[in-house]
């Protein structure tokens, strides 16, 4: 009986399952050693990205209960057993990136975690304190988490921002953790101030984005991007039409750009346009991906969320919320005929959050890649 060679069998396994690749470790110590070699593991993860495979959608509701919903086949569906394995305490995501995600508990615990691999690791505490804050003050926290391909490293940010009263004080502090120190620093350089109370960073080329405005008492719409190489901040533009007040934005990332949203009143209908910046870094580049306007294409929904392309690009995967029928959905758009497909999955409740992860065998221990020796014994 012929023998797959080193290559061959590394070919063949790259483009299967993690959950087939954990069955397989079993097979034999080499396949064991191979399939757990961080070499092995990125060479998967990049053909997962690559081939748009093995990528899944992860469904919170009740704030505490998660479902894994297959991609390409929503059909597919697993319930996931929280982290900590407290079933009913409150679990926020704060971010997804190669099969990581960051979460946070209602007791202010932070953790990486791996639904594919059930693995997780608790983050050390981290606190920051403001000199003389204001006896009246609000104060807000802000999270992104992502990839630095330099130093091989994930990365969460933190910044929590006090804001008097009356506006008299207002103060921002930024810690950044490395999983590969499993350490927080100290970062400086933010000097803006948040839209929203509570906003999530979304990663696009390796850089981390929040809405901000330049001071308090400024109206005028910010995109500011915190790059996890060089940790530093700078300001991304937006188009030109961003400027006006009466436009609703949401800006996301999708298929490794970022997605800008805007929502607005034309002769009496709600339009939505949803734009890609193609080349990152240059205004120029954002084009219109897409025009809706309500209850034409996309029926009766005040808040609609790109989240994916499909696997050709063709269509889009868009999070409704709270639609006319008072529920949330999920639907497919397609780019070319402009027609919309509900997507049906089992067990879905009325109203969620959902989030896209590729699964992959990150692990919480990072090592050095290296390449395995070959070896034709099976």
């Amino acid at each position: 009986m012929a023998i797959l060679s080193h290559d061959m069998t590394l070919d063949i396994l790259r483009c299967l399952s993690v959950k087939d690749l954990l069955r397989f470790k079993c097979v034999s110590k080499f396949w064991c050693s191979w399939i757990d070699d961080p070499y092995f593991i990125k060479l998967h993860l990049s053909y997962s990205l690559k081939t748009n495979t093995n990528r899944s959608l992860i469904v919170r509701h009740c704030k505490y209960q998660f479902l894994s919903v297959n991609y390409d086949s929503p059909k597919i569906t697993r319930r996931l057993k929280q982290p900590l394995g407290e079933q009913k305490k409150s679990i926020q995501i704060l971010g997804s990136c190669n099969g990581l995600l960051a979460v946070e508990d209602e007791n202010g615990r932070m953790l990486l975690w791996n639904p594919s691999t059930r693995k997780y690791q608790v983050l050390p505490s981290t606190e920051i304190e403001f000199s003389s804050p204001p006896i009246r003050y609000s104060r807000s926290t802000y999270c992104g988490f992502g990839y630095d391909p330099v130093s091989d490293d994930y990365k969460l940010v933190r910044i929590v921002q006090l804001l008097g009263a009356n506006d008299e004080y207002f103060h921002s502090e930024a810690k950044v953790y490395s999983l590969r120190s499993n350490f927080w620093r100290r970062i400086k350089g933010f000097c803006f101030y948040f839209i929203s109370y509570r906003q999530l960073g979304f990663l696009a080329n390796n850089v981390l984005h929040w809405m901000v405005f330049k001071t308090p008492e400024s109206s005028s719409r910010n995109l500011v991007g915190f790059d996890l190489r060089s940790e530093e901040f700078s300001l991304v533009e937006l188009p030109d039409f961003c400027i006006d007040e009466n436009i609703y934005l949401n800006v996301k990332a999708m298929g490794g750009h970022l997605c800008l949203t805007s929502t607005y009143w034309e002769l009496g209908d709600i339009v939505a346009d949803v734009w890609i910046m193609k080349e990152y870094g240059v205004k120029e580049s954002w084009v219109k991906l897409m025009s809706s306007t309500y209850p034409d294409l996309i029926p009766g929904s005040p808040s609609e969320v790109p989240l994916a392309f499909s696997k050709n690009g063709d269509k889009v995967l868009f999070h409704l919320k709270f639609n006319r029928d008072k529920r949330d959905s999920l639907v497919w758009y397609d780019l070319g005929s402009k027609r919309i497909e509900k997507v049906g999955i089992r067990g879905v409740p009325i109203v969620y959050d959902v989030d896209l992860y590729v699964e992959s065998l990150v692990p919480l221990n990072q090592k050095p890649p290296r390449v395995p020796r070959k070896c034709t014994s099976t």
